[in-house]
């Protein structure tokens, strides 16, 4: 195979092709580490990224480790060879990458702020490498979510960041099926949103394959109301696809409530398992003394608002792929993107068709998503790529 798999699947092939020029834009010489788990799609993906990374004159090493999940730890061996500081790494994993045991003991500190995970620290921190990372991905979504208009994806992205960035909060509104749909206010004065558009060709740049939101840490203690989510919801467990939506009542930025059917049910108990996972890694001494309750409480911390962008994906019950739907939002439940939140869960719950309001300094209202589009004007108002 002269050092290269032979993948004799043209739409992988060429899927792996964008996700490595067009997305990463692989140098030659680059070293590449692939993380990955022994399952047909994953490793077939992956397989097809060692051989673009090969044809882009790059160094591809491809690392294998049993199932994980959000409350597992990763194996040593995957975050040694993170620390030999690749600059490209790609998690490619059929549930999660898992957790770093080392910096959940002690966390790595970089310019005063604190990473339980190396591979954060060197992503967001010290800006070293460049990753991108697709949790639960199917050969199905990533030939088809994949490779999409980057141009038309990153202008929309360009619209609705800098609105963020500005706002004091959003309104996030849905009628859904519930008696009533989400009324959630979110604060975000001193946050910066993000943006997943596929661009992860810079030192400190990643996100999701297959990309497209833009997302933002909330304000901490500041997100209260009524959340519906009507479509698909992490979970440690798998995802959720609630037949009876599920309502949950947020105050002062935490879940306090979750209510509805048996979804909710499994909804609620996830929660509490993130909970109850972090009091017990505080007592076998894997986190440090007093942070089990910190990680504990934060498991029902409202962690993200994101708004999806990508028209190729779609809600099919894999959260990768439909938390990047066009047409929806998601919130999530857990750790956030600013590491001031710590918590070893992030559950991610869709919203189907929002519609969210942005609250400016002074007090004006820009709409942004109208039932789940962008709002009339935004779009035409934006410079062309």
């Amino acid at each position: 195979m002269n050092g290269r798999f032979d993948v004799p699947d043209p739409e992988l092939a060429r899927a792996a092709e964008v996700a490595v020029r067009e997305c990463l834009a692989v140098r030659p010489g680059e070293r590449v580490l692939i993380v990955t788990n022994p399952f047909d799609e994953v490793t077939a993906i992956s397989q097809a990224l060692y051989d673009a990374v090969s044809e882009a004159g790059a160094r591809p090493t491809l690392l294998f480790q049993p199932l994980k999940t959000q409350l597992d730890f990763a194996e040593e061996a995957v975050y040694a060879a993170i620390g030999t500081n690749p600059e490209v790494v790609i998690s490619m994993s059929q549930e999660k990458l898992g957790k770093d045991r080392q910096g959940i003991r002690e966390p790595y500190l970089f310019e005063a702020k604190r990473y339980d995970s190396l591979f954060h620290c060197l992503l967001y921190g010290k800006k070293s490498l460049r990753a991108f990372w697709s949790p639960r991905i199917s050969r199905d979504i990533f030939t088809r979510a994949v490779p999409i208009d980057y141009r038309q994806l990153r202008r929309r992205c360009g619209i609705l960041k800098p609105i963020l960035d500005r706002a004091e909060g959003v309104i996030v509104e849905s009628s859904g099926a519930a008696p009533r749909g989400t009324e959630l206010w979110v604060g975000l004065e001193g946050r910066r949103a993000l943006v997943d558009d596929g661009d992860f060709s810079f030192p400190g740049s990643g996100g999701n394959l297959p990309a497209g939101e833009v997302f933002v840490s909330p304000r901490l203690g500041t997100a209260h109301g009524t959340i519906v989510f009507d479509g698909s919801v992490a979970s440690p467990e798998g995802v959720i696809l609630p037949d009876t939506p599920i309502e949950l009542r947020v105050e002062s930025g935490f879940v306090v409530e979750v209510s509805g059917g048996r979804e909710a049910d499994a909804l609620r108990s996830s929660l509490s398992r993130g909970a109850e996972a972090a009091r017990t890694m505080e007592s076998e001494g894997s986190l440090p003394a007093g942070e089990g309750d910190r990680y504990a409480r934060n498991a029902y911390n409202l962690g993200e608002l994101g708004i999806g962008l990508n028209p190729a994906a779609g809600i099919v019950g894999n959260v990768i792929n439909d938390e990047k739907a066009y047409g929806t939002c998601h919130l999530a439940i857990g750790h956030n993107y600013d590491e001031d939140a710590p918590a070893l869960i992030h559950l991610d719950g869709l919203i189907r068709n929002p519609t969210i309001r942005a609250r400016m300094p002074g007090g004006e209202e820009l709409t942004l998503i109208e039932r789940g589009r962008l709002a009339e004007g935004l779009e035409e108002s934006a410079p062309r790529a």
